[in-house]
């Protein structure tokens, strides 16, 4: 093992320790020529915790996950992850640390394989290694893409791609997943499938998930906790049982119940006037 390859495990195990400071966000303001997309977002979230960013179309949850993992540059606030700036860590580091999927993923004639295995790029210099196949491996298998591996990527459907861009960003094993919209191109199935396995991964791993959603009834399926945005300000940030139906009509501008079912599964619809 190279000096170079001690360094980059020591900092990787670091890391891993460090995480029960999780990933903590305050006042984060950005703008795009001057006209204000986020206004003092503040929240955090702790190891083990899926937190789901709900808010309409042009609400900021896209620019938010570029601000965090330094993509988009802050006009102000501090992300911390780890208990160190985000702001200040190499593109290195924020590539271990930090795994981001966005809504729009390229199809190119890349392989499955190859495609899921720069996940591990961090991890190697030159040559992947053998325990970087075999994380590829495992992954493609939990995912169901085995059968998939030698498939160009520009002959999957959306589906299957935005599987795949979840499967890179699970074998990079990073402390933090930042998922876009992830299970949009997903059939009912599907959806079930990834965010069990998600749940599952982020409790085994004790690592944090911030994903963003459409649907609040798979949100409250699978997420801990929900942090509510319109207009670039947040409007909630709650568990479950502090969901309430003003709260998503301030929100989406829909009046909607809030109802559990007799095995006490919460569900959202629209409030219906008689």
């Amino acid at each position: 093992m190279t000096q170079k390859t001690r360094c980059a495990a020591k900092t990787q195990a670091t890391c891993r320790l460090r995480t029960t400071e999780g990933l903590n966000v305050e006042h984060v303001d950005f703008e795009y020529s001057r006209h204000r997309i986020l206004s003092d977002v503040s929240f955090r979230v702790k190891p083990g915790e899926i937190v789901a960013v709900l808010g309409p179309n042009g609400s900021g949850k896209s620019t938010l996950f570029r601000c965090l993992n330094g993509i988009l540059k802050k006009k102000r606030g501090t992300v911390r992850l780890c208990g160190e700036n985000v702001a200040n860590s190499s593109a290195e580091t924020v590539a271990r640390k930090i795994a981001y999927v966005p809504q729009r993923i390229e199809a190119t004639p890349l392989s499955v394989f190859d495609a899921v295995l720069l996940g591990r790029k961090p991890y190697f210099t030159w040559f992947a290694a053998e325990k970087d196949y075999e994380a590829v491996e495992r992954i493609l298998a939990r995912l169901e893409l085995a059968s998939f591996a030698h498939r160009p990527l520009d002959r999957l459907s959306g589906g299957e791609i935005q599987k795949v861009a979840l499967a890179r960003a699970l074998v990079q094993e990073p402390d933090l997943l930042l998922l876009d919209e992830p299970t949009s191109a997903l059939d009912l199935k599907n959806q079930v499938g990834v965010l069990s396995m998600l749940r599952e991964t982020v409790r085994e791993r004790n690592i944090m998930a911030v994903l963003s959603m459409h649907d609040i009834n798979i949100a409250i399926r699978y997420a801990d906790r929900f942090l509510l945005l319109r207009q670039g300000t947040v409007v909630g940030d709650v568990r479950q049982d502090g969901l309430t139906p003003e709260m998503i009509e301030q929100v989406y501008g829909l009046p909607v119940e809030i109802h559990t079912s007799n095995r006490d599964m919460t569900f959202v619809i629209e409030r219906l006037t008689p």
